[in-house]
């Protein structure tokens, strides 16, 4: 494993040095020290390498992966996995507000709890939280999954499409358009699936799904007040 001193040499150089990797390399995992809160770490990836980060990060961390799997030792600020296409992001601790953001595909786990908009505009991605999230989580998501092990806050799933939601504890209020629906031999299956590729010990058939009510999609005078 090559380990990188981010006070030493920033992030600029070691997304440099990640980013000029080359598929027929030898140099498949990093360790990175001292990250100290620095911003925009490990973003852009496009390697199936392994990433590990010693401390917290701030912004936008493991954005726009693709294939790799990275781990953070630590907390994570706003928008860690924003817009991820492919691979893996482990943050052990808590994250910031926007957690996954517009994320295309991969899995976000959370081992703690996520702030709020969790799974904003989810465009494919999975994301796992063992804790709990803050309100408007998983906001206009379009498709997706969002397993929530703990509660939610308010608004959960407002102006959702096709996202699907699990959640084990209790939410504060739905959002826009968000309705409890069936959880099917289907789901359960699909959920089982996500939790063990989370490593989660857990049983579906203690989880409730949620999903789109499917008002929204073209405008009807009737429900004016939801828009």
């Amino acid at each position: 494993m090559i380990e990188i001193d981010l006070d030493a040499g920033g992030v600029r150089a070691l997304n440099q040095r990640l980013h000029a990797l080359r598929a027929d390399g030898n140099e498949t995992a990093f360790r990175i020290t001292n990250p100290m809160g620095a911003h925009s770490v490990a973003v852009g990836i496009e390697l199936p390498i392994e990433v590990a980060i010693d401390g917290h990060v701030g912004f936008y961390c493991g954005g726009m992966n693709k294939e790799a799997s990275i781990t953070i030792y630590g907390h994570a600020g706003p928008g860690v996995a924003e817009n991820m296409m492919s691979g893996r992001v482990h943050v052990t601790g808590n994250c910031s507000q926007g957690a996954g953001a517009s994320g295309r595909g991969g899995m976000l786990i959370v081992d703690g709890d996520a702030s709020s908009r969790c799974g904003i505009s989810m465009k494919g991605i999975s994301i796992v939280v063992k804790g709990s999230v803050g309100h408007m989580s998983a906001f206009m998501g379009q498709t997706g999954n969002l397993v929530v092990c703990g509660d939610c806050g308010r608004d959960l799933g407002d102006s959702l499409y096709e996202a699907r939601i699990y959640v084990r504890g209790q939410v504060a209020s739905l959002g826009s358009d968000c309705v409890e629906k069936t959880m099917t031999p289907h789901h359960r299956a699909k959920l089982a699936h996500l939790l063990a590729e989370a490593g989660v010990d857990l049983d579906p058939d203690e989880f409730r799904r949620y999903g789109s009510a499917r008002r929204l999609y073209n405008f009807h005078v009737d429900h004016a007040a939801a828009y």
